[in-house]
Formats: structure tokens, sequence, C-alpha cells
């Protein structure tokens, strides 16, 4: 037997945010807030310690307010850019507005000189306002060179505009912020493009599935097109050669219908197969995405799986597998869930148990008769009880179980 033990140690959604676009897409966005805040933190210090415009109390309010409004303005943006991002990808996303981007771009440009008065820098107000203008989007191509070209007059203007102060100087902070007030730019440029990159991978796999789904249904088109037309065509020479007969030797026209009914009921037996296998799912691939479903949603998983079971019968145990996972999401404790799948002679027995809720949900557990009449009618038997906190499901199914026709 194949044994997957969750460990309770584990995080169980963290797989699934490691896989997920709209995860690397905040700390994307996180990542670029927090320059954005440190830069504007390094700025604070030496504009508020040492002010080299206002008193002190003004340059913090001015400052602050002038820091809170341009950061305000930039998480719009962010925001704005995804928007923008996600609606070209599915018709459920809206585009984000004009206005709204218009907005943005205008609050940001006010923080951003409100900073840069209260610090009085020019090398601050070019840095900030770009850091805004570097969230719009862009033609391909335009963002590197206005990026390229945003980072050489920062660097002229950091030359030019010099030390500003003995005093901060001597604190040690000048260091840093004309630093940071050039990278500012290149930084929210190259967050932004990996998103780009991140984004264009993901809309790249959708497309393969969709692509993969044609080329199956395809498949599938062409296999029914091989079965029907082969039978239809057995189907009408049967019944041409019974017509032919029927006036000189009905005994054997009677005989040519019979084998035309066959033929018949051989091609609805194929295109049934033929359906089946299209639209089943392996019973070990059905407890896995379970198994991940549940864990997903903070439960600890224990998932046992016989050798072999991929002749389960899936459509019969699938539809138990998908109701049971419905279930222990709505009316379990919510702590664990063990799934198993085991030999019961020349048949198979599934197993789910998980723990109850202290108080259960009213209607819980009403798909079990619909389940147990499906199993039943497949040859089967499904049972269940709850002992103490231990909500258990037993179904058994032998091995030629089928829904019937």
């Amino acid at each position: 037997m194949s044994r997957s033990p969750a460990s309770p140690s584990s995080t169980p959604a963290a797989p699934w945010l490691a896989r997920s676009v709209s995860a690397t897409w905040w700390y994307t966005a996180g990542s670029v807030l927090l320059f954005a805040v440190v830069t504007a933190f390094v700025w604070a210090v030496p504009t508020i310690l040492y002010p080299p415009v206002f008193s002190r109390p003004v340059t913090s309010v001015v400052f602050g307010a002038g820091a809170l409004l341009w950061l305000a303005g930039g998480t719009v943006l962010l925001l704005t850019y995804r928007r923008r991002a996600m609606s070209e990808v599915t018709d459920a996303a809206p585009a984000p507005s004009a206005a709204v981007l218009v907005w943005a771009l205008v609050a940001s440009g006010a923080g951003a000189v409100t900073m840069a008065v209260a610090a009085a820098s020019p090398l601050l107000a070019v840095s900030t306002v770009a850091f805004a203008l570097c969230m719009v989007p862009r033609m391909p191509g335009v963002r590197l060179r206005l990026t390229s070209a945003v980072t050489i007059v920062l660097v002229v203007v950091w030359v030019v505009e010099g030390t500003r102060d003995t005093a901060a100087a001597a604190a040690g902070v000048t260091l840093f912020h004309p630093f940071f007030s050039v990278l500012l730019p290149l930084a929210t440029v190259l967050s932004l493009w990996w998103w780009d990159v991140v984004g264009e991978l993901d809309r790249a796999r959708g497309v393969e599935s969709r692509l993969a789904a044609v080329q199956e249904r395809l498949r599938l088109a062409g296999d029914l097109h091989d079965l029907q037309g082969h039978h239809l065509q057995v189907i009408a020479l049967q019944l041409e050669l019974a017509d032919r007969m029927i006036e000189r030797d009905p005994a054997a026209a009677a005989e040519q219908v019979r084998l035309a009914r066959a033929s018949v009921d051989d091609a609805r037996r194929g295109t049934r197969e033929l359906a089946g296998r299209f639209r089943g799912v392996p019973l070990p691939d059905e407890l896995a995405n379970a198994a991940d479903l549940l864990r997903a949603a903070g439960l600890r998983v224990d998932l046992d799986v016989a050798a072999g079971a991929e002749a389960a019968p899936a459509d019969v145990l699938g539809p138990v597998v998908r109701e049971c996972t419905t279930n222990v999401l709505k009316h379990g404790g919510g702590r664990w869930a063990r799934l198993a799948l085991a030999r019961a002679g020349t048949g198979w027995e599934l197993r789910v148990s998980n723990d109850v809720a202290s108080t259960p949900a009213s209607g819980a557990g009403s798909g079990l008769p619909g389940m147990a009449e499906r199993v039943r009618a497949a040859g089967g038997d499904l049972r269940h009880q709850v002992t103490g906190d231990v909500f258990e499901l037993v179904a058994s199914v032998p091995q030629a179980a089928g829904v019937p026709a």
C-alpha cells in the first residue's frame, strides 16, 4: 500500500500558496510598497531632525501627510495595475476605469511634491513622481526606456544636488536616502516586470489547458465517428438485406432485423463505454484531489490507497468521494480527515472518517441517502456511524460495479 500521511506540524495550505499566482502578486506588491516605505522613512529621518524649510513640527506634519498621500496613491495604482492584468485574462474581472487611474496619479503626485517641499530636495521629487509613473500600464518597451532615462536623470540630480546638510551628514543618513531614491523607480519596474512574466506564464498554462481540452474533444469526436460509422454502416446493410429478402424469405429477413437490433445494442454499449472512458477520473486521482482540497482548507489528512486502485469502479465511488469531501468541509470539525481505499475480497472498500463538529449543522449528512442508493444500485453497500467525536463512512462495491444505464 502507498501511504501519504500529513504531518501535524506542516502547513496544509503552503503548497497551494506557493503555486498561486494571486499569492505571487501580493508578494510582489508587498515588496514594492515595502521599498517605498523604507525610502520615505530614510528621507523622513534627516528631514524631521534637520528641517531645511519649516520648523520641526511643521516639517513633520507636512512630510508625514505627503508620505501618506503618496503611499495611498501608489497602493491604488498597484491595485489598478493588477485589475488591468486580470481583465486581460478573463471577462469576469472588469477593467479599471480611467478616472481611478487619473485620481491615483494626482494623489500620488501631490504627495510626492509635498514630501519634496518639506525635504527641499529635487531628487526626492523626481524619484517619488517617477515611482507613480512607473506603475501606469504602457506598451511593451516604453517602460524600460522611460526607466533608463529616469535613472540617468536621478543620478544627475543626485550629483548636482550634492550634500544637503553637514549636520545631517554627521548623522550618517545622507549616504542612504539618495541611493534609495535612485533605486526606487528601477526596483518598482523590475518587480512589476517579474509579475508580468508570472502572469504571462499563467496565461500560457491556461491556453495550454484549453488546447489540451480541445485536442481531447477532437480525439473523442474521431473515436465516436469511427465507432458510430462502423455500426451504422453494418445496420444499414443488414436492414437493406432484410428489405430485399422480406418477400421471398421472411425468416431470413427477420434474422437480419434481429442482427440489426443487436448491432444497435452494440453501438449503444460502445458509445456508453467511450463516454465513460473520457468522462471518468481514476479513483486514486479523485482521492488525491480530495486530499489536496481538504489540506488547503487546513485539515490534517491521512491518505491510504491500495496498489492497483486504478481498476476500482470510479463511476460509483467517485461521486461518494466528492460528496464525502463536501460533507467534511461543511459539517466536520475541521481538524483532521482520513481517506482509505483498500481491497475487500474481490471488490473494493472505501473508508472516509473525520472529526465531527461539537454542534452538527441542521441537515448535516443529507446526501447520505443518495450515496447509499447509488452504491446499492451498483450491487454494493454503504454504511456510516458516529463514535464519540469520529464520523466514519464505509462503502463496499464489487469489482465489476457500475452505474446502470
